[in-house]
């Protein structure tokens, strides 16, 4: 997949304001329409130059789209993948589809970035009464709700099995007197509920936009995500976690100590004759609910570097005790 170069799609540099945007995205519409241009590739750019317009006519979008880019350096055309959560702590006004159009006119790029936040805006209920406030004339409605907000945000995992309390910092965008991008910090002071999943919404309530003659503010809804962490991973409420063993744990079996991760100290019997990847089940060891979920132990097999006379003699007698074993034998 490659990377899009938004600013270069539409011809204006990165400072670009609000009313630069428009004008360039009105000129190359026009050349590039389908039902007027005769341009080969006309619906192609067209494509293109829509989905620019998309992200950078958003202030959030494109602070959003600004930061990756100086994380990242990519250029126009190299192979992109995002990094993980990369958009975490990022907030959103209303819905992320982009005037209108089918989720299908969006390349994979705009897919990877911004599709997540539009469906999971779609699931917490839409942009909110407030979303469809321009369609009256002559100004807001009397009484109109504001629009909901959406946000991605990273925990570690183990708050998931004490519940925790967070301040969280999540950072917007607006567009100054003279149309250009400013961005934005806020901090909320966020309770974690005991149990929470990935891809859980916690909803805020009154935390969203501003609503209209004297309506409720709309609602914010923090999308969660755990932190990556090489210890452990979640799925559903199933906690995988990587347990080192020795070769010789591995093989002859015995008990361990292995530290879970809601900090309790377990011992566990490692079976004889085990192999890298395989899993021991511990039942309802995984994320709290009303049905726990359960915690896979996946034994990985590490082997000690021989740094002295007596290890090395050690490894040289292993080999003359199985002079048959050939790891490459199936090859």
């Amino acid at each position: 997949m490659e990377f899009k170069d938004y600013y270069k799609i539409l011809g204006v540099e990165k400072n670009a304001s609000a009313d630069e945007i428009k004008k360039s995205y009105r000129k190359l519409a026009r050349k590039y329409h389908p039902d007027v241009s005769k341009e080969a590739d006309a619906s192609a750019r067209m494509a293109e130059v829509n989905e620019a317009n998309t992200v950078l006519s958003d202030p959030e979008k494109r602070a959003a789209y600004d930061n990756l880019g100086k994380e990242s350096a990519y250029r126009a055309g190299q192979d992109f993948r995002a990094p993980p959560n990369w958009d975490a702590g990022y907030e959103f006004t209303g819905s992320h589809d982009g005037d209108g159009m089918d989720s299908a006119a969006f390349s994979d790029f705009f897919e990877q970035m911004f599709g997540r936040a539009a469906r999971a805006q779609r699931g917490a209920g839409g942009g909110g009464a407030g979303a469809g406030a321009s369609q009256f004339r002559g100004g807001p409605p009397p009484s109109q709700r504001g629009e909901d907000h959406h946000a991605k945000i990273e925990l570690d995992l183990q708050d998931s099995y004490s519940g925790a309390e967070r301040m969280l910092t999540l950072r917007g965008a607006r567009l100054d007197d003279s149309g250009h991008l400013v961005n934005e910090e806020r901090q909320l002071q966020v309770t974690i509920p005991k149990g929470v999943r990935e891809g859980q919404l916690i909803r805020l309530s009154g935390q969203g936009s501003p609503g209209f003659g004297g309506a409720p503010n709309g609602d914010l809804f923090l999308e969660v995500q755990f932190k990556p962490d090489t210890r452990w991973r979640a799925q559903d409420r199933d906690v995988y976690q990587s347990v080192n063993v020795t070769p010789w744990e591995a093989e002859l079996g015995g008990p361990v100590e292995v530290t879970t991760p809601n900090g309790s100290t377990v011992e566990v019997n490692i079976p004889a004759h085990s192999k890298s990847g395989r899993k021991l089940r511990l039942k309802e060891r995984g994320l709290p609910a009303a049905t726990p979920g359960d915690l896979y132990l996946e034994l990985h097999i590490v082997q000690p570097q021989a740094t002295t006379e007596e290890q090395r003699a050690a490894y040289a007698h292993l080999a003359k005790a199985f002079p048959q074993f050939n790891p490459r034998s199936g090859q």
